[in-house]
């Protein structure tokens, strides 16, 4: 009997308030294709994880002590509102994470946690950006040099043919 090495649980997206809906597009396009969930993980780097359950789902606290907002040790509502209107319309398996730490860190160490097939960011949306500065800060740059799983890279700064706004969705 042979045994079928295990299939990767999902597609991993980073997402943020005001993000080009072109990631979230591109990311539900490839999990779909993939037959996989799609995870939308959203990072506040004002927080620590203190503990990992299974799914992804962590426990964080404030690292700043004299500031601990229970608002931001939750998903973002209206995040979370965008998101459904983005996807509910395709039809495919999808939850949200909330995740701490470094914005790199954080979704690399989530992606080897759920076992991801990939991860999917969206580049620097400011145009005027230095290449010094996209390869000295880029979380696409800092996750495509620790990873071992492919990280897509959806561009979010130029319009997309037959739209007119940055990082449009296609048909």
């Amino acid at each position: 009997m042979d045994e079928q090495e295990p299939q990767p649980a999902c597609v991993l997206a980073g997402v943020y308030p005001g993000q080009s809906p072109a990631v979230v597009h591109e990311a539900a396009i490839l999990a779909a294709s993939l037959g996989r969930e799609l995870v939308c993980a959203h990072v506040n780097p004002g927080r620590y994880m203190v503990s990992e359950g299974a799914d992804g789902s962590e426990t964080t606290a404030s690292v700043d002590p004299d500031f601990d907002d229970d608002a931001e040790d939750a998903f973002p509502a209206g995040l979370t509102a965008d998101l459904d209107r983005q996807l509910a319309p395709l039809g495919i398996p999808w939850r949200t994470l909330l995740l701490a730490g470094e914005v790199a860190d954080a979704l690399g160490h989530c992606a080897n946690t759920l076992d991801a097939a990939l991860i999917v960011v969206g580049t620097h949306g400011d145009t005027h950006t230095t290449m010094r500065e996209l390869f000295n800060h880029s979380v696409a740059t800092r996750l495509a040099r620790r990873q071992h799983r492919p990280v897509v890279v959806v561009p979010t700064h130029h319009p997309r043919p037959g739209s007119s706004s940055p990082g449009a969705g296609r048909p």
